[in-house]
């Protein structure tokens, strides 16, 4: 008859046992911290989608349109509201995309526009800062031209070359296209700031230069 060989566990020592249980609880909180940062993050990116699809989209400017108060690679934000002002930049969606313009006139105004390109609201002209020259355009309408109920005439800010209300294949914008009012630039970085409803940005960098100017004057 053979014999089973007898084979010996040998028991581990002491410090063994401590190394083993320190490295299982480190272990253990590192599984818990990297889920802790996964749930973070993820509650973190969903907010940023909701607050970004319901509050403030944010929307990257294509094209030429809208300069010099906006430009082509500019991101801006936008604020969604049932309500807006002559010379806010509103954006609207128009055959499946979404444009940037101006608010000129509103539900039951007059619009006009001579051969220069001046424009008139209600019979006076209005004083406009953020274009950077006058043009009649791309203008198919009848004028003197009354704006619909529930519509708000639209003008891109580069008139020689904005198709815009003044041309029936864009036409008054209705409060169920809009978007809402652009009211913010983040990119890029150094012309951060806020497009108020004159249409003159307040970048934070030419804020900064002022300061420095006033504290070295």
């Amino acid at each position: 008859m053979s014999r089973k060989k007898r084979t010996w566990t040998e028991i581990p020592s002491v410090e063994e046992l401590m190394r083993e249980r320190t490295h299982e609880r480190y272990r253990i909180r590192y599984r818990r911290a990297l889920r802790s940062t996964i749930t973070t993050i993820i509650t973190v990116a969903a907010a940023a989608i909701i607050v970004s699809y319901l509050l403030m989209p944010v929307l990257r400017i294509y094209g030429h349109s809208m300069t010099p108060t906006v430009v082509d690679g500019n991101i801006v934000l936008a604020l969604r509201s049932s309500s807006f002002n002559k010379g806010d930049v509103v954006a609207f969606y128009y055959n499946n995309k979404i444009l940037i313009k101006r608010v000129i006139a509103g539900p039951g105004d007059w619009v006009d526009i001579d051969e220069n390109g001046q424009v008139y609201v209600n019979e006076e002209p209005i004083v406009e800062p953020y274009i950077d020259a006058p043009a009649y355009g791309e203008c198919n309408i009848e004028l003197p031209y009354q704006v619909p109920e529930n519509r708000w005439f639209v003008m891109g800010d580069k008139r020689s070359i904005s198709i815009d209300s003044r041309n029936t294949s864009v036409g008054c914008v209705s409060d169920e296209q809009i978007v809402g009012r652009i009211f913010a630039r983040i990119w890029p970085l150094n012309e951060i700031g806020v497009i108020r409803g004159s249409g003159v940005p307040s970048p934070i960098a030419s804020l900064v230069t002022e300061a420095e100017e006033d504290q070295t004057s």
